[in-house]
């Protein structure tokens, strides 16, 4: 059962920043992976702890799946990960200007809200403008991934990534060729799981970002 969050709520206008990589990770100029709708971070926790040569940072939505997602990195002792609270998209916008240039090497959006009706389409996560801003804060080829097992939305994601321009969808024989960094193991989330365990079909795409 997916929990919506109205991410256009006044709510979320009241920001809490990202600090700057120095502040939250110990070596801030490792390549940084970003996951969006981390839920409660058992998917990057793996991810972190399998590949230390990597910075991950989860942005989730859910105040309350954040706190559960800090509660358990305060008790650890990773030195590559951090949760943030919020809207994506406002947390980005006010933060991205900080990041060091070129340091966001992939970004995942994997089994978003769907926001199945169309009034509602606004809300979704991956917009046009979200695209161009995090396109400011990748190197060329640095990675977009997109996963969903609704297929309106998954169109809808891959729609809006390939007309941004500023992006190339990858053929199968590069997708082969192409070394998940981030990801090393194939280790898949919790949604994944789920959705694999009913033997449901997975949408998924793997964008790479252009030169200038």
């Amino acid at each position: 059962m997916r929990q919506h969050v109205n991410p256009l709520s006044n709510h979320f206008e009241d920001i809490q920043p990202i600090p700057k990589l120095s502040n939250i990770f110990d070596d801030p100029l490792k390549p940084l992976h970003l996951d969006v709708g981390c839920a409660s971070g058992d998917f990057l926790f793996e991810l972190a702890f399998q590949n230390k040569s990597w910075n991950y940072l989860g942005i989730e939505i859910r105040e309350k799946l954040v706190q559960k997602a800090n509660n358990k990195l305060e008790n650890s002792n990773f030195g590559n990960l951090f949760f943030a609270f919020g809207n994506a998209h406002n947390l980005i916008n006010e933060c991205f200007e900080r990041f060091p240039k070129d340091i966001l090497y992939s970004i995942s959006f994997y089994f978003p809200d769907p926001w199945f009706k169309k009034k509602h389409h606004k809300r979704r996560v991956l917009q046009p403008e979200f695209i161009n801003t995090i396109s400011k804060i990748m190197p060329p080829g640095g990675l977009l991934l997109i996963k969903s097992d609704v297929r309106e939305l998954f169109e809808s994601m891959d729609q809006i990534t390939s007309d941004s321009l500023m992006f190339k969808r990858l053929n199968p024989i590069e997708k082969k060729e192409i070394f998940l960094g981030f990801n090393p193991s194939n280790l898949k989330t919790e949604r994944e799981k789920y959705v694999l365990s009913l033997k449901k079909f997975i949408y998924e795409e793997t964008f790479q970002r252009l030169a200038s």
